[in-house]
């Protein structure tokens, strides 16, 4: 719609802010324009979060100014798309701001859907209706040919694109909302992926990451042959121009567990990064998190991938609070933690989440106040931990890849000779911060690490 403005606000994973860039597109190719101001847009449209209570309540904040500015612009439409649109359904009409509700699965529709409230002023709800149910195929279809057609031009940091290798989730962990929002486990055919992954390089990309909720379960089956991410990551590394390719989450099992590592160790293009979250150091926390290992099975993974691949770098992930939690369950999280020797954790204090198992059987009876303490002493055990991992660094040459400028210049950054400051990663996702020209962004370049800290190594341009 010419003369159409839209503005677009992003809440969330790696998903989301893939889905968001294909939405944007999409918007473009029908002729919307984009604005970065709220007040000015013919059409909000705000793509959400459900894992955590907190994301969902920032959404709630962001449609209540909405509905401030639409009592002076009565003909915007909002749009509620992602996750809390699955969730919530047609609750979210209750809000008075809210024209259009929009799932996971049905973003293919996005341009349909704003056009039609645009022109017959009514509200739209489009979302799957027996979310566990096998995806439809020619919803499959749709979801397809979306990312196909737009993918291309996902470039939001210069150089680096995310390619979705899967959808959706059969693991139900007790608190996780993911299962009931975004469906059924689904891996996408081996020959789209990396067809989209070609097409990326030739616009000039040289980072791919692979997406997926269990990214290392990824699995189809073609005739007698069953592709698993190895063999993914075999194909892309073939593939010219793309240089580093990484994989978000991987769950902790032995499943394939092998292969990948084999894969990361003997491809050079692969990088040597494991992001493998545990949630918890208690087997009894563990069991009613619905997490199929023990902490001894999860620290074996640990020692495998350092055995295979001696260079990796891992992260992992831990929820704090977890209903039943006692301090003995707390300390084996810590324990844990000082065992791993991650490079770095996110750490979450519990929420519960409307639908999920440990909402309906288990009672969230650990206080808040508990929770923010738990949260801080795990912290700074972390914090420790990645400090002596960032110091091991200092002095060592390391090559990054340009992000571009960093959003919060520190302080104490190396002199810039009249060059602002520049923010990049390493293969092992090490935060790079160094002055140098802005149009080094999507270029590979070296650094001299001359200072660290905890989260970020500190150096200058060779």
């Amino acid at each position: 719609m010419i003369g159409k403005k839209v503005h677009i606000k992003s809440f969330g994973c790696q998903m989301n802010k893939l889905d968001t860039a294909l939405v944007t597109f999409a918007l473009k190719d029908a002729g919307f324009t984009f604005t970065e101001s709220a007040s000015e847009a013919d059409v909000v449209l705000i793509n959400t979060c459900s894992v955590r209570e907190h994301a969902e309540q920032r959404v709630i904040s962001h449609l209540g100014r909405l509905q401030h500015i639409k009592k002076t612009r009565p003909d915007m439409v909002v749009g509620v798309i992602g996750c809390m649109a699955q969730r919530l359904d047609r609750k979210l009409l209750k809000h008075d701001a809210v024209d259009i509700i929009c799932g996971p699965a049905q973003i293919p529709q996005i341009t349909k859907l704003i056009t039609e409230t645009l022109k017959l002023k009514k509200e739209i709800v489009a979302v799957t209706e027996n979310i566990r149910q096998k995806t439809d195929q020619r919803q499959a279809q749709a979801l397809e040919d979306f990312e196909s057609a737009y993918s291309a031009r996902e470039k939001k940091i210069p150089g680096q694109a995310y390619v979705r290798v899967m959808r959706g989730c059969d693991n139900f962990c007790s608190y996780c909302i993911v299962p009931f929002v975004r469906g059924p486990e689904i891996s996408r055919p081996p020959k789209a992926i990396i067809d989209q992954i070609r097409k990326l390089a030739d616009t000039g990309v040289k980072q791919v990451t692979l997406l997926g909720q269990r990214v290392n379960s990824y699995k189809y089956k073609a005739g007698d042959k069953t592709y698993c991410l190895a063999d993914l990551l075999r194909m892309a590394s073939d593939i010219q121009g793309i240089e580093w390719i990484r994989f978000v989450t991987s769950y902790p099992s032995e499943e394939f567990f092998d292969e990948i590592l084999r894969a990361m160790a003997d491809l050079p293009k692969v990088c040597n990064y494991l992001h493998i979250p545990a949630q918890s150091g208690s087997n009894k926390i563990l069991r009613a998190m619905n997490r199929h290992y023990t902490t001894d099975q999860y620290l074996h993974l640990l020692a495998k991938a350092r055995d295979i691949v001696p260079a990796i770098a891992i992260a992992g992930d831990f929820i704090v609070g977890f209903p039943g939690e006692t301090h003995a369950d707390f300390e084996a999280t810590v324990d844990l933690v000082k065992k791993a020797r991650y490079k770095n954790c996110f750490i979450f204090k519990y929420s519960p989440r409307p639908d999920t198992k440990s909402d309906k059987k288990l009672a969230d009876d650990i206080p808040l106040e508990v929770k923010k303490n738990r949260n801080t002493e795990l912290l700074a055990v972390q914090e420790k931990i990645s400090g002596e991992l960032s110091a091991e660094y200092l002095g060592k040459e390391v090559r990054v890849l340009v992000e571009g400028l960093s959003k919060k210049p520190h302080l104490d950054s190396e002199k810039s000779d009249g060059n602002p400051q520049l923010i990049g990663r390493t293969a092992t996702d090490y935060i790079v911060v160094f002055n140098a020209p802005p149009s080094l962004a999507g270029q590979f370049v070296k650094v001299k690490i001359t200072k660290t800290s905890p989260l970020t190594l500190f150096g200058r341009l060779i």
